[in-house]
């Protein structure tokens, strides 16, 4: 490419085994097409996962074409939880489980690495905040939205005029740990799903890769021994229910089905707190078969319980471009806090 003379903010986001990043103009234009992906060393501990954002950002400029001095501000997203500062939990989480991870103020040191401001956010927030702008581009600072980001978990973000609403302690929008109505949900003789978290009926319970392995696959396969998934390691099972939901086997549309009514009844939970404009979803369930992608959606919104007048206004959409969802999404909250600093104001002389 050549070179880029307009100032630009970056995006990295960071996951359990790369960092992607991305650039963007000040006046809105993403330079990254696809996928720019280098390995992220978390496992090596904080001090090899920051070189490695930094190289991120080094061989995402030399892409570009854009010279150092032109990077404004940094956008960085890793995966929970953390606090809204980017400081990793006290009690680590699945990435983040050496010691020296507990605690860790990763944007902080970031920051200092880079010498430019970083801004944070989740990779659940990252990925709501980015939907919300793509969908409603030049409005989206006058609309809301909620999204569901169904993986490994369940995550999520809450936007309110185009900006991520991250709470007092930065876990605003945990949507898998909201408790959600069982009754109907549940088939006959279903036990009451367990969350890795502690809880019993939470969202993530259902709605996550972890929740198929742990409840839903076992009881189904437990009514259906015969099904060619029975004689499959857990694990190797779960990952494998997509494509047979794909292919329109029954028992893996059954276990989809009720993960879709549980974001429906989520985001009948929304629907009651902040009233959104728009219900999005993604995360690798979504990451299929058109017809498989669009049935879910279609049985999201079936189990969503809305009013007449909210029906008339909201919007259900799947959150699009996934893999790159998270770096373009901290890169516009990092344009986003650009724009709402103050002006620095002129010294007087004495």
């Amino acid at each position: 490419m050549g070179s880029v003379d307009v100032p630009v903010v970056v995006g990295l986001d960071n996951g359990g085994t790369s960092d992607n990043a991305t650039v963007l103009t000040l006046d809105g234009r993403f330079l990254v097409d696809g996928l720019l992906e280098i390995p992220s060393e978390v496992q090596a501990g904080p001090e090899a996962a920051i070189e490695a954002l930094a190289r991120a950002l080094d061989g995402v400029l030399a892409h570009t074409g854009v010279p150092r001095e032109l990077v404004r501000a940094v956008g960085l997203d890793t995966p929970g939880p953390a606090s809204a500062t980017g400081v990793i939990s006290s009690r680590g989480s699945t990435n983040f489980a050496q010691p020296a991870w507990h605690g860790y103020d990763v944007r902080g040191a970031l920051e200092r690495r880079l010498g430019l401001p970083v801004v944070y956010h989740n990779d659940g927030n990252a990925a709501a905040l980015y939907a919300h702008h793509v969908h409603f581009g030049a409005e989206a600072m006058v609309r809301s939205s909620v999204s569901a980001i169904v993986g490994t978990g369940l995550g999520g973000g809450v936007v309110e005029n185009g900006r991520v609403v991250t709470g007092a302690a930065g876990m605003a929008g945990e949507f898998g740990h909201v408790h959600i109505p069982l009754t109907g949900l549940l088939a006959p003789g279903q036990p009451e799903p367990t969350c890795a978290c502690g809880f019993v009926g939470d969202a993530e319970s259902i709605a996550s890769l972890t929740g198929i392995r742990r409840s839903l696959l076992p009881f189904w396969l437990a009514r259906h021994p015969d099904h060619p998934l029975a004689a499959e390691p857990a694990d190797r099972a779960a990952k494998l229910l997509r494509g047979y939901a794909e292919r329109g086997d029954e028992l893996a549309r059954e276990v989809f089905a009720q993960q879709a009514a549980a974001l429906g009844r989520l985001f009948t939970i929304a629907a009651n707190f902040t009233d959104p404009h728009a219900y999005f979803v993604g995360g690798g369930v979504v990451e299929a078969a058109p017809e498989f992608r669009e049935w879910f959606l279609a049985t999201v919104r079936e189990n969503t319980v809305l009013r007449v007048e909210q029906a008339a206004v909201a919007t259900f959409a799947l959150v699009p471009d996934r893999d790159m969802a998270g770096a373009r999404g901290v890169a516009i909250a990092a344009l986003e806090a650009l724009r709402a600093a103050p002006a620095p104001q002129p010294t007087l002389a004495a």
